[in-house]
């Protein structure tokens, strides 16, 4: 009777890091979606400006809190991130914010949005 030499696959030890390490990833990605969704919602809800009339800082502010109450975006304060402007007959509007989720006790993840918006006022 003849022995293999080496055996093929893996031994429970690699599954279980193998399997840590997927954990780890999905829960990051986990945490971190929600951010990137309401990041997008606003992204949406600031460039549809230019599809509606609005005219004035105010309106401008206006269609975009009424556009983060529709999306459920209730944990970001609009006036302390969103920045806007009018020069030129357009609205110039700067958003900068950054968000941060616990990981492991004193380590955070960390997600910053800046974008600058030059929309055109009707």
């Amino acid at each position: 009777m003849k022995f293999s030499q080496s055996q093929s696959g893996m031994s429970i030890l690699s599954w279980l890091i193998g399997l840590a390490l997927v954990a780890f990833v999905a829960s990051t990605a986990f945490k971190m979606m929600p951010h990137y969704f309401d990041y997008m919602s606003l992204d949406k809800t600031i460039t549809s400006i230019e599809s509606v009339n609005v005219t004035t800082v105010r309106e401008f502010y206006s269609h975009v809190s009424k556009g983060m109450q529709v999306n459920g975006i209730r944990d970001i304060n609009l006036e302390d991130v969103l920045k806007v402007e009018v020069a030129n007959n357009e609205f110039r509007a700067m958003l900068d914010y950054e968000k941060r989720e616990p990981m492991i006790q004193n380590l955070d993840l960390v997600a910053r949005f800046q974008k600058e918006y030059r929309l055109r006022m009707p």
